[in-house]
């Protein structure tokens, strides 16, 4: 997938390049990595000046102790498009409340008009690259938009907030909210049962971002009181999702197989290349992970 694209992209640069997924791991400059069961030593790349991840999530490798060298993760247009086109579609679902005309099998005549989406209040978890470029597409649709980061942010149009103050106030407002944390040791399983009681009642979650934000027996029970009146899931715990899951065959439960937002070699190849003339030039790589922080 990426050897036609990536080649094309070095040479643009102006970048030799010998690209191989064969190369002894003493001779190898960088490595562009997805992650991968079978690489899991990074020790005897002793030469490589960084790691080049395909994927914007690095949970899976951020705590490999044999990685030492740079870890960048992917900030991709394509990705950010795709993200944005995923989550402004079904927003717009719940917000129109389409699925009841989709699926009407008694042809039920009910004319009621949705509200506007000025007085529709969506809240987003997580204004990274993604959260942000979502966050603001929501906005410019006219929706109320609340937002949610660790640290703070300053996006136009969107009311911003954080620390442990913004998260409860941000779900206690959110109609719909949408997950794009990333998964660390203090995300994980986030939307808890007393997460999921700060919402409005009948509120919709949206998780496109990481599966393990969600504490899943406490969804379930939170669909089955109706505190929650949808969950719309493109991520999970397990993938893919278990044939004997609770979630395939719920009511109030769409399942997505991980599809809101793929990297497309196209794009990605275009960020690997300047990481590598950046490297090659003694300049700063871009999207560098922080350890520390987990992404």
């Amino acid at each position: 997938q990426y050897k036609r694209v990536l080649s094309e992209g070095l040479a643009k640069a102006g970048l030799t390049a010998d690209l191989s997924r064969c190369h002894a791991p003493e001779v190898v400059d960088y490595i562009v990595y997805a992650p991968n069961p079978d690489l899991t030593d990074f020790s005897p790349f002793t030469r490589a000046k960084a790691v080049l991840c395909l994927w914007a999530g690095v949970e899976d490798i951020v705590g490999n102790k044999t990685l030492t060298q740079p870890l960048t993760r992917m900030v991709d247009p394509g990705l950010t498009e795709g993200m944005v086109e995923w989550v402004s579609g079904h927003v717009l679902r719940h917000h129109l409340g389409m699925d009841a005309h989709i699926v009407n099998p008694d042809h039920q005549w009910q004319p009621k008009a949705p509200p506007l989406a000025r007085d529709r209040t969506i809240g987003v978890l997580g204004l990274g690259t993604l959260g942000a470029a979502c966050a603001s597409a929501l906005a410019a649709l006219n929706f109320n938009v609340t937002g949610y980061s660790r640290s703070p942010k300053d996006i136009a149009g969107v009311i911003c907030r954080s620390g442990p103050e913004g998260l409860a106030e941000t779900l206690s407002v959110a109609e719909i909210l949408v997950l794009l944390l990333p998964l660390t040791a203090a995300t994980e399983n986030l939307i808890d049962t007393k997460a999921l009681s700060r919402m409005p009642q009948n509120a919709i979650l949206i998780n496109p971002g990481r599966g393990p934000l969600i504490d899943d027996d406490a969804l379930l029970k939170a669909l089955e009181i109706g505190q929650i009146s949808h969950a719309t899931l493109d991520v999970f715990h397990q993938e893919p999702l278990p044939q004997a899951h609770p979630f395939w065959t719920h009511p109030k439960i769409t399942v997505t197989p991980h599809i809101a937002s793929e990297t497309r070699p196209a794009t990605a190849s275009q960020q690997i290349v300047e990481n590598i003339r950046r490297g090659e030039a003694g300049l700063p790589l871009l999207h560098l992970v922080d350890r520390g922080a987990g992404y």
